[in-house]
């Protein structure tokens, strides 16, 4: 065998080699790939969910108004016991870990004499509409990022609804509710009186 037979196999060898290594390369690559393209882009999936959930609430759910016409004053009462430890309810009460909440719906936000709120809590401005409770008493920190306030919230809307009308009691002249929008009464068919039939042309 000369060295021209040689050369062609191991030529013949080296192409083997070759072609096998570059199809599994190519196989890493592809592999790698659709690995990526599939977590391109992570998503933080309780925030997804919570995001939904509140869309979903809004959108197919009673309105505020309705779910406060149906609240509980009684019931807020039982699931504000959780809320005692921080706060106080009466006219002129001290302020604990947190502000005293005597007529607190539509008092200002941050603003309660001798305690000292967060910066947070100060500039989230504006009064504490039924709006603003419903949303703050489902995640605090949600509602007023990096509020100093602790609580992880109320997940049922009708446990919000109720402590926002325990809260409300408070007070000597309680904020009025929302109103219940009024259902759209479709005008009944007109009927022809009989006077009016008999005078209508014959066909």
């Amino acid at each position: 065998m000369n060295s021209f037979e040689l050369n062609k196999i191991a030529l013949a060898l080296l192409l083997t080699v070759l072609v096998i290594f570059g199809i599994s390369g190519l196989s890493k690559v592809i592999f790698k790939e659709e690995v990526m393209t599939s977590h391109a882009f992570p998503i933080e999936v309780e925030a997804a969910d919570e995001a939904v959930a509140a869309v979903a609430e809004v959108v197919e759910g009673p309105s505020l108004a309705e779910i406060m016409a149906a609240a509980s004053v009684e019931k807020g009462k039982k699931v504000f016991k959780k809320c005692k430890a921080c706060h106080t309810t009466d006219n002129g009460g001290k302020n604990l870990v947190g502000p005293n909440l005597w007529d607190i719906v539509g008092h200002a936000k941050g603003a309660r004499e001798g305690f000292v709120f967060s910066s947070a809590m100060k500039s989230a401005g504006g009064d504490w509409t039924y709006e603003d409770l419903y949303a703050f008493l489902k995640k605090p920190s949600a509602f007023v990022p990096k509020t100093k306030m602790s609580f992880a919230g109320l997940k049922k809307s009708s446990d919000r609804a109720n402590v926002i009308a325990y809260m409300r009691s408070l007070s000597d002249a309680p904020v009025d509710l929302p109103v219940v929008a009024a259902e759209e009464i479709l005008p009944e068919e007109t009927e022809v009186a009989p006077e009016a039939a008999a005078e209508l042309p014959q066909e």
